[in-house]
């Protein structure tokens, strides 16, 4: 059980990036859901709703509320898939890419002031770390 430290400090490294980063979505006028699929949603062309929900790790049943309310909104819309009529696209309204272009750049700035605490190296082993015990992961 000598993996039980490691696993505790993920945990803890992931709620204590939520703590982080949370609030500053909330801020921006957004739940990290919906910050989530503006994220993955701009500067990219359109994409499926299965598409989508394999890059935001969004559950089908959360998503589609989602994708609703953002509807409402006038942030995303959807339309018929031209390859497959029983799918819908899904993008950015102009609306929304503005919202994008407002709010993912200053995230990012606000994670950076955390990132930034750590050297290039110290990053680079992280992000290594972390690739490997994802890798391990998903081939389960």
């Amino acid at each position: 059980m000598s993996f039980l430290p490691v696993l505790r400090e993920l945990v803890l490294a992931y709620q204590g990036f939520e703590r982080y980063s949370a609030p500053h979505i909330k801020a921006l006028g957004l739940t990290t859901t919906q910050f989530d699929v503006i994220a993955t949603l701009g500067n990219q062309p359109p994409m499926t709703c299965k598409q989508l929900g394999e890059k935001t790790l969004v559950t089908k049943g959360t998503l589609t509320g989602v994708l609703e309310r953002l509807e409402a909104k006038g942030i995303l819309e959807r339309q018929t898939n031209p390859e497959d009529a029983r799918s819908q696209m899904i993008n950015l309204t102009a609306h929304g890419q503005q919202l994008f272009d407002r709010v993912f750049p200053e995230h990012l700035r606000y994670l950076g002031q955390a990132f930034e605490k750590l050297s290039e190296e110290e990053m680079a082993e992280l992000h290594a770390s972390l690739k490997k015990l994802s890798s391990i992961f998903n081939v389960i």
